[in-house]
């Protein structure tokens, strides 16, 4: 696997000796000092262009990157399915090559780069040849610090939360699998997610980011509220599901009190537990009941 220094030495390389390219900047993870470094992790680079065509319009150019094991074009996949694209200003290209290597590299004209530029904070630049790059501060996580929630945005999670439940529970008694996993992974973990990052931020001045996808919360959660969190993942078999449904109320429940407390918010025990007992009695409610009480 070819190291960080090859590889910054032939994206520079690359962008040194062809004119069109007349700047280099980088963003993502790799810029950020708080990111954990690893073998993963991509290569987040922006050519900065006098034009695109020539470029999309030789498929090969990107061969002087290295041996590709796949590569993904996604304004070209946009364009395919409809969506108006304008290649003119930007085009992108993701690389994965034999050798394990990453490159996520971007082609724009310096008009869009002005439009963007200074708005992502971490970003550096790494190549300048007309001073066009705006300067900028050195690069900052800031922007993806855990928030501080405002009441109306606790409370709406906290009602959310206990809410949508109940269709995960309605899922399970009908039998209906994709459903009910479904509603559980795509509206009720965003919003327990949601609330453990509160927890985080809470912990620690509202400085630390919990990562895309909650990815770093493993580092920032005490053991035991990781291993319940684990807890929440289950597999097809219902008694499992149920299971985790009721993992998630309790971890749910202890993080949310604590945050009402730090903001001095009202934390709805009421809905808590009434959900909980209509949970705990749907779970044993016979398959062909007549109704539900």
């Amino acid at each position: 696997m070819r190291t960080e220094k090859e590889m910054f030495d032939l994206l520079l390389g690359v962008a040194q000796k062809d004119e069109r390219i007349r700047a280099v900047y980088m963003n993502g993870s790799r810029t950020n000092p708080n990111a954990p470094k690893d073998i993963f992790q991509d290569y987040d680079i922006v050519y900065v262009v006098t034009e695109t065509s020539s470029f999309i319009k030789d498929e090969t150019w990107v061969n002087v990157f290295g041996d590709l094991l796949m590569i993904q074009e996604p304004d070209k996949n946009d364009q395919s399915i409809g969506i108006d694209m304008d290649f003119t200003r930007s085009y992108g290209y993701l690389m994965l090559f034999t050798d394990g290597n990453r490159i996520d590299l971007q082609l724009e004209t310096k008009e869009s780069m002005l439009e963007g530029y200074v708005s992502d904070k971490l970003t550096a630049p790494l190549l300048d040849k007309d001073n066009c790059l705006p300067i900028i501060p050195a690069p900052t996580d800031i922007d993806y610090h855990v928030k501080e929630p405002t009441k109306q945005l606790y409370l709406g999670c906290c009602n959310n939360f206990w809410w949508c439940l109940q269709n995960v529970a309605k899922g399970i008694w009908r039998d209906e699998l994709p459903y009910a996993k479904q509603m559980f992974e795509h509206v009720i973990r965003p919003h327990l997610d949601e609330m453990i990052s509160w927890w985080v931020g809470t912990k620690n001045d509202f400085q630390v980011s919990t990562g895309k996808m909650g990815k770093y919360m493993k580092k920032y959660l005490p053991e035991s509220y990781w291993e319940m969190y684990m807890e929440t993942y289950s597999d097809s078999n219902y008694e499992n599901m149920w299971n985790s449904i009721f993992t998630s109320c309790e971890l749910f429940r202890v993080l949310a009190k604590d945050v009402a407390e730090y903001f001095r918010y009202s934390y709805n025990a009421k809905d808590d537990a009434n959900m909980t007992n209509y949970f705990k009695h749907v779970r044993e409610l016979p398959i062909d009941a007549k109704s539900i009480y």
